[in-house]
């Protein structure tokens, strides 16, 4: 399973490069799931009927993956290694980190910095924009 983080969903609802044509892609297929903690970063952050409508209909295109008790362990485990080590990402990484490694899925994102620390956690990266 590919889960798609906000980032590559924000740069496909602008139009821009390389999300917007991975994820064209990927949405094609059928395939394409995103978490519900990446839905609740994407709709809380719309303003505007126009932007509301454009993020409901492309999450309503993929799969929205829970947030279950089995995310819950690998998220916290995941915490507590990355903080024992000093390297801390933050909450909401840390609850798509759980999901996808829950899932065994794949996460499409552009951030390296901080998904790359995850022990485990499979990605997609794409290029990092200019």
């Amino acid at each position: 399973m590919m889960i798609a983080d906000s980032d590559i969903l924000i740069d496909y609802l602008r139009g821009r490069e390389p999300g917007h044509g991975r994820i064209r892609l990927e949405v094609a297929t059928g395939h394409l799931a995103t978490t519900a903690i990446n839905s609740f970063e994407l709709l809380s952050g719309v303003t505007g009927d126009g932007s509301r409508k454009k993020v409901s209909s492309l999450l309503a295109a993929l799969h929205i993956v829970p947030f279950d008790a089995k995310a819950g362990e690998h998220a916290a485990e995941v915490r507590r290694q990355l903080e024992a080590e000093g390297k801390p990402i933050g909450t909401a990484d840390y609850l798509i980190a759980g999901v996808c490694l829950a899932q065994s899925a794949t996460l499409l994102t552009r951030n390296r910095s901080h998904f790359a620390r995850v022990p485990g956690l499979r990605l997609g990266i794409e290029a990092e924009r200019a």
